[in-house]
């Protein structure tokens, strides 16, 4: 084999795996917040797992990729180990996609597709023109990839005894499929290569379909890896990843004759064998595994148990920013963001109800627990921003970078609201100082304040979370009973310190605390229009 046999072979796998990358990017760039969205519901029963793992490896072209999100997805506690496992399964069948694609004899098409996408990337002025542009060259790419593979590779022709102990060992050539795919980490490459040494006559079937057997194996390794420096749930999503392809090739090899006669029935032209085969063996294991979630992911837990008591998560720091989403998946990872903010929400929203207990009540303990909580929110949210300032140097869809943008600003609105928790704890402390108390009326009225903003406060971050307009309507229809609340209740304090009915001091704090109560409702106004743009966006991408 020549240096040019090497270098064009090395070319070939090189075309094949670039152009399934950026036909993935593609995909997931024109999908938009509707890969988002469908990310999102990773986490349904056991079938719409497995079918929304399926769609969302075949949009962003790669099983690793949604691997990793599920493995991140468990870590943080979104998943649990059952729904991560129907994801995974699902993933396995959606990947072999692209090898039924590859297998169709449209290659002489491609040619269409590139120069066609090269004129929408150059011409087409829309951004959504350039990304499927950009999808259609990555198209062309597939088969660029495997013509130069077949063409370094037909010298091999007249030397089928390189290949003897593949032919006559299945087991040699499930160990060479692992091991290409594990090193390459790709495994549609491996497929690929398979597909033209197998039509070239150099692999018998049953020792291209024991090759895709090993690359099933080989796949897993990006899940071993991403589970590194993950916690045990993470740990055991991986496992039940390697294992469940472990077994279902195990299974295979011991059926390998027949299931070799079933893959030939299924088509006269041995490279599409060789995809059907990929594809068979995934959704028979699929449905072997499928009734059998619940005792299968107990036994994972057998084999990689939890820690002690299952350690809960900090409080503080990031749970959902994960750095791997904003390479595998820029939709996933803005996700992240929104859940991270929703969190953070929940955390200042405590913040206004320990005000309400410190003011209201008298429980002036939580003063110190309060400032605490206002550096939690403080530290949290600088990690946001850097998190989204990094991940939106990868967003190229512009519905999703509206949405990373609103939920930048969204956070700003959060950390606000803890500021303003902040002062009352500070204007608390003064009148602490000076031995003051409010009137009863004084604190009536507080508690009627606090009992409208924390309402919505609480409802902004529940309409963020479940991405409901209806609720975020309600916030909208507060907003102004807050600020009227706060002008009718200034009015009424002004008459009691013009009457000598209340302390100047005392009197000065409490319209300080109604308007810093009236500026958390207007921030809880202005994270409820997030709600708008993500249903505004919505709507957009549903035309």
């Amino acid at each position: 084999m020549s240096i040019q046999n090497v270098l064009t072979l090395l070319g070939g796998v090189s075309f094949l795996i670039f152009g399934i990358k950026i036909m993935g990017d593609a995909f997931q760039d024109l999908a938009g917040d509707r890969m988002r969205r469908l990310i999102a519901s990773l986490t349904s029963s056991p079938i719409k797992g497995v079918a929304a793992g399926a769609i969302v490896t075949i949009m962003i072209q790669s099983s690793s990729a949604t691997t990793v999100m599920v493995v991140s997805f468990v870590h943080v506690g979104l998943m649990t180990l059952a729904q991560a496992f129907s994801v995974i399964m699902g993933a396995n069948i959606g990947t072999t996609i692209t090898a039924q694609l590859i297998s169709f004899s449209i290659a002489k098409y491609s040619i269409l597709a590139a120069v066609a996408g090269a004129v929408l990337t150059i011409k087409g002025g829309d951004l959504r023109n350039k990304q499927l542009g950009y999808g259609l060259v990555g198209f062309a790419m597939l088969f660029v990839g495997m013509g130069m593979m077949q063409e370094a590779m037909s010298f091999l022709q007249s030397r089928e005894d390189l290949f003897i102990i593949v032919n006559n060992n299945p087991i040699a050539g499930l160990l060479v499929g692992a091991g290409v795919t594990m090193a390459v980490q790709a495994s549609s490459a491996t497929v690929g290569l398979t597909m033209v040494m197998a039509s070239q006559g150099l692999l018998e079937v049953p020792a291209a379909i024991a090759i895709i057997l090993g690359d099933n194996i080989g796949t897993t390794i990006t899940a071993v890896l991403a589970s590194i420096g993950g916690n045990r749930a993470a740990k055991q999503a991986a496992a039940a990843h390697v294992l469940f392809n472990v077994l279902g090739a195990v299974i295979m090899m011991f059926a390998l004759t027949p299931y070799s006669w079933l893959v030939a029935q299924t088509s006269n032209d041995i490279a599409r064998q060789v995809a059907n085969a990929h594809s068979l063996f995934n959704i028979i294991n699929t449905c072997i595994f499928l009734p059998f979630i619940r005792p299968y992911t107990a036994l994972i837990s057998r084999i990689v148990p939890n820690d002690a008591g299952g350690p809960p998560l900090a409080e503080q720091g990031a749970r959902y920013l994960d750095p791997n989403l904003i390479t595998v998946s820029p939709a996933a990872g803005v996700d992240a963001v929104r859940k991270e903010m929703v969190r953070l929400g929940r955390i200042a929203a405590g913040m206004i109800r320990d005000c309400y207990k410190m003011i209201v009540d008298g429980e002036t303990r939580l003063m110190p627990d309060i400032l605490m909580t206002e550096k939690t929110i403080d530290d949290l949210t600088h990690e946001i921003v850097r998190y989204a300032t990094e991940l939106g140097q990868k967003v190229h869809s512009a519905d999703l970078s509206v949405l990373l943008n609103s939920c930048i600003s969204g956070v700003g609105d959060i950390e606000r609201m803890g500021d303003h928790a902040e002062n009352i704890v500070e204007m608390a402390q003064f009148m602490l100082d000076r031995k003051q108390k409010f009137s009863e009326k004084a604190l009536m009225e507080c508690r009627e304040m606090f009992d409208l903003v924390i309402e919505s406060v609480e409802k902004c971050i529940s309409a963020l979370e479940n991405e409901d307009i209806a609720m975020a309507e309600e916030v909208f229809d507060l907003e102004p009973k807050v600020d009227q609340m706060e002008r009718i209740l200034r009015a009424r304090h002004i008459e009691r310190l013009n009457s000598g009915k209340c302390p100047p001091d005392a009197g000065i704090v409490f319209i300080d605390i109604l308007s810093n109560l009236e500026r958390v409702g207007d921030h809880a106004r202005n994270i409820s229009y997030i709600v708008k743009d993500i249903k505004r966006l919505g709507k957009q991408v549903a035309k």
